[in-house]
């Protein structure tokens, strides 16, 4: 009984004891997967591991040990790979071209000052924005992981090729003149930095597509105040000359023109005097009486058969002569 008078029924124990079973039948499954789960989650993670090497890129494995001793000793991945996590690390690296952009320029590149600074045959200092392209071989991708030991190729970038760079451009500036490298010689001077460059990458995989200044080195004021007006005074000259050269050119046209017209009077004086003797050389008497006849007969062929009204007298007078009847 309750203290209010009433009377509880008995509790049933087969109730209880049936319900326990049905709930025993379903956690038993849920804790077993979610074991499973855990399980997997250790053996993916350290024990076994799956990943993707993407197209343009290369990847290779390296082990955790540091057994490999040699380029040879590590294999070089592609497409879907399967390592374990507590032996070795899979590091990928792109193959395709990279470009960097090295300027003073905080919107090109980096936010900050990265110009070059090198220093010329008479040892003033110079600065250029620079730009390079390059790219690793794959099949070197374990030479140039050896050589560097780095697993972000942004650090290689930044580092180590900006030193290689730097130091090329000093190597080369120091035998060409702060004049040369400003003007006509600044494509030689490129072409050497880039050859230096290459041959101190090539051990390691990594090809030169591209290497040039981006815009004119800068140099102090003066030197560039006195290179434009050497420049300019080359220009001057160069223009004076060409002046020269053509008033040259007009006067030995002239002059060639007068001397062709004299040469021309020569000629025809010369064919004249070549015809009149020719000429008294023909004349002959007997050629003066066939001229003679010749005329006589011209003019009888040519007379109308009037006698002359006039005749001339002595002294010149002209005497009228008398009519025929």
């Amino acid at each position: 009984m309750t203290m209010f008078g009433e009377v509880q029924p008995p509790r049933s124990r087969n109730s209880d004891e049936s319900g326990a079973p049905e709930l025993r039948r379903y956690i038993r499954p849920l804790l077993l997967g979610i074991a499973a789960i855990f399980v997997a989650l250790i053996f993916f993670n350290y024990i076994a591991a799956v990943t993707r090497i993407g197209a343009g890129y290369v990847g290779v494995e390296i082990l955790l040990s540091g057994s490999q001793r040699g380029p040879s000793e590590i294999p070089i991945k592609t497409g879907w790979v399967f390592y374990s996590p507590l032996r070795s690390q899979i590091i990928e690296f792109p193959t395709f071209v990279q470009t960097v952009k090295w300027t003073h320029d905080p919107n090109e590149g980096h936010p900050i000052n990265e110009e070059m600074s090198y220093n010329s045959k008479e040892g003033m200092e110079m600065y250029s924005d620079v730009s390079l392209s390059y790219a690793i071989d794959p099949k070197m991708v374990p030479d140039f992981y050896l050589k560097y030991r780095l697993s972000d190729l942004n650090m290689f970038t930044h580092g180590i090729l900006r030193d290689v760079v730097r130091n090329s451009l000093n190597e080369v500036a120091s035998t060409y003149s702060i004049e040369e490298i400003y003007g006509e010689h600044k494509a030689e001077f490129l072409h050497k930095v880039e050859l230096l460059i290459q041959s101190k990458l090539t051990p390691v995989g990594v090809g030169v597509q591209q290497f040039g200044f981006i815009g004119a080195p800068r140099v102090p004021d003066v030197i560039s105040a006195a290179i434009t007006s050497k420049a300019q005074a080359i220009q001057n000259a160069e223009r004076a000359q060409n002046e020269l050269a053509q008033t040259q050119a007009e006067a030995a046209k002239k002059i060639a023109e007068a001397d062709g017209d004299a040469k021309s009077a020569v000629a025809r004086a010369t064919g004249e005097a070549e015809a009149n003797r020719i000429r008294q050389a023909s004349i002959s008497p007997q050629l003066l009486e066939l001229r003679k006849l010749e005329n006589q007969r011209a003019l009888i062929d040519r007379w109308n058969g009037q006698l002359p009204q006039v005749e001339s007298g002595s002294g010149g007078m002209m005497l009228q002569l008398p009519k025929p009847q």
